[in-house]
């Protein structure tokens, strides 16, 4: 990709980096509640931006819409709980899709293991967490979007981690309807995990494509 290109491309995630770091500081804080909304929103809306303005590609498009519906799902559920999982859940589905399209052709009886494991220990975790089955239901698409992230050829180092810490993110958050209910553990890091976790998926999905020569001109 041409050098100029690059270039036009650091500032989306320099102002996702700036918002989706900031806003851990001031989360909780007297800021007007709709600005506050906002700034949670801005982190990973700006990774939609970055994957959707400067890749022409319908797989870059389609991560964009599955930040998209991460970002909306961060600002719902400071009204709404219920449609703010469903706006995750939806993005979820999407990035299934999308892992599913990528599988890996070739996989080792350990990484199918591992694979099902992913699946199914997220919803399993949620529920012992909870007692609640709407949570588990919740978690089965969490596990499946960790599962075919880990079951995609995108890179596990990035895209299959920033799915992993997504979901460790909302066990903590689940843990904290618990468990964990007294706990600052929860308050501490599941703002940085899921953020970091959706900025490694992204740059993972777009660095791969771009080797792949998806984005070169025909």
């Amino acid at each position: 990709m041409p050098e100029r290109a690059l270039i036009e491309q650091r500032p989306w995630l320099l102002a996702s980096l700036i918002a989706g770091i900031s806003y851990w500081f001031v989360a909780g804080s007297a800021i007007p509640g709709l600005y506050l909304i906002l700034w949670k929103g801005a982190g990973v809306g700006l990774l939609a931006v970055y994957a959707w303005r400067h890749h022409p590609v319908a797989d870059a498009h389609h991560i964009a819409l599955v930040m998209a519906l991460g970002s909306l799902g961060d600002m719902i559920l400071e009204v709404d709980l219920t449609f703010g999982a469903l706006a995750f859940l939806l993005g979820h589905l999407f990035a299934i899709a999308l892992y599913l399209k990528h599988h890996r052709r070739v996989m080792n009886p350990a990484e199918r293991l591992t694979t099902a494991g992913l699946l199914l220990a997220m919803p399993i975790a949620s529920f012992a967490l909870t007692g609640r089955p709407e949570v588990a239901l919740y978690a089965l698409g969490l596990g499946g979007m960790t599962a075919a992230a880990y079951a995609s050829d995108f890179p596990r180092s990035r895209v299959a981690l920033g799915a992993a810490m997504f979901a460790v993110s909302d066990l903590l958050i689940f843990a904290r309807m618990g468990p964990m209910a007294e706990s600052a553990v929860p308050h501490l890091l599941v703002w940085p995990l899921y953020y970091f976790g959706q900025f490694l998926i992204t740059v993972g999905v777009i660095g791969a494509l771009r080797r792949r020569g998806a984005f070169n001109a025909p």
